[in-house]
């Protein structure tokens, strides 16, 4: 699971990783692309590193080690045992990839149309549908207990790693002490490796076997280390809540149970394509303005047949791309899924693929195709203009998170645009 501190995965994927259908490795090298909102990076074969790296590299493993004998003494102070530290920091090593790619993540954009086609593709609707049925019986079960939609939770294991196919296979322990270790974040990845070391001592994997992510994320479902002590289950009874064997049933258990955790709604829609009115008023599109369907179909807003939207709650719309693209009426399970990982591309291609195993429509209205959207570093400059514009954004990262689109929306405003609140070139170039 992909949030960044309070939810279930990182960081590094933490903007919203999702595995891409496996390419054959029989037709060729095995490449995985991790696409995201704002990310997509692709793991290739590893090559022989350059000589720079390997001197940082080994520069950086003598500091390393020095550090990981103080985080021994602070591991014990919090419970892990001596046998504990042994058994999982025996030879440790820094991971110089781990950090090149936490370094490199960020510059990479992908358009939520493109996230889509890889989220959503024909292919695995067609493999969620063939799990689906392959494990019906204990999906059945789960929806059962927990309240959860059999569907939202194959979607889940499909986003993060295409049904299982691509789990990860770093070692867990040694990409979190190496991301402990990195500055950027160490407090976070320190409190995810003692976590990582508590699930080890009560015996639910062995060191060895604990793998996934680069960033940490471990399992059929993705699951940060904290979030599986908060969350993970042992559905199947054997008194392990192992999220790794080739076995998915406590994975995906654990996946329904942190959504029911969150307040997941049975029933209800995470989100419903709508048409907007001529003139609908773009500044009312907002996630704190929340209206019953009945009242958003008073002012023009229907389904895409044109017949108003049941009252499943209040419920407020999304523009994922601005005025030109898809919008739609997002209920509080929407927030529930954002809770697993908060990037709203992420949760549409959950809520969306979840829709189309069950055997819903595509989404009807076309994309802005022709929109080159903007880069890492050109978001961090519309922030930086809009704020010395008077319109702060709370903070220049280079994220389109709700304070950069409520300042494009006031900036949108102020000039007489429409008020759609999304980040454009031609926005950004007026700025200019």
């Amino acid at each position: 699971m992909h949030k960044c501190v309070s939810g279930v995965m990182t960081a590094a994927l933490w903007a919203s990783i999702v595995q891409a259908d496996p390419i054959n490795s029989a037709n060729g090298p095995q490449i995985h692309e991790l696409a995201s909102a704002d990310v997509t990076v692709s793991i290739r074969p590893v090559v022989r590193p350059e000589f720079k790296e390997i001197r940082v590299s080994t520069e950086g493993n003598a500091r390393f080690q020095a550090w990981l004998g103080a985080f021994r003494e602070r591991a014990l102070q919090q419970g892990i045992s001596a046998t504990t530290l042994d058994r999982s920091l025996a030879g440790l090593t820094y991971d110089w990839d781990v950090i090149k790619r936490d370094r490199n993540q960020a510059e990479f954009s992908k358009p939520i149309w493109e996230y889509l086609d890889s989220a959503v593709s024909d292919r695995r609707i067609a493999n969620g549908r063939a799990g689906l049925e392959r494990h019906n019986a204990v999906l059945t079960r789960i929806e059962a207990q927990y309240g959860v939609e059999k569907e939202v939770v194959t979607a889940i294991w499909g986003l993060e790693t295409s049904y299982g196919s691509f789990r990860g296979g770093d070692q867990t322990i040694r990409s979190l002490a190496t991301l402990a270790f990195d500055a950027r974040r160490a407090s976070f990845f320190e409190a995810q490796l003692v976590a990582a070391l508590q699930i080890i001592q009560a015996g639910d994997v062995v060191p060895g076997a604990m793998t996934g992510s680069w960033a940490g994320a471990m399992g059929h479902t993705q699951f940060m280390p904290t979030s599986y002590l908060e969350h993970a289950v042992d559905f199947d009874g054997d008194g392990r809540r192992d999220i790794w064997s080739d076995d998915p049933t406590d994975a995906l258990a654990s996946a329904a149970s942190y959504l029911a955790r969150h307040g997941w709604k049975k029933g209800q829609p995470w989100g419903i394509e709508v048409q907007l009115p001529y003139g609908f008023d773009f500044a009312s599109a907002k996630r704190d303005h929340r209206l019953m369907p009945s009242e958003w179909a008073a002012l023009g807003v229907v389904g895409r047949d044109g017949q108003a939207i049941p009252d499943h709650g209040k419920a407020a719309i999304l523009l994922p791309a601005g005025g030109q693209g898809v919008a739609l009426m997002i209920f509080d399970n929407f927030n529930v899924i954002e809770k697993y990982n908060g990037a709203d591309a992420y949760v549409i291609g959950i809520g969306h693929l979840s829709d189309r195993l069950v055997g819903g429509s595509p989404f009807q209205a076309s994309w802005p195709r022709d929109d080159r959207i903007l880069s890492f570093t050109e978001k961090k400059e519309l922030q930086g203009l809009l704020t010395q514009a008077g319109f702060d954004t709370q903070g220049i990262d280079g994220r389109t998170g709700p304070n950069t689109v409520n300042a494009v929306r006031a900036y949108q405003l102020a000039q007489g645009l429409v008020p759609d609140g999304y980040p454009t070139l031609r926005l950004l170039e007026r700025l200019r």
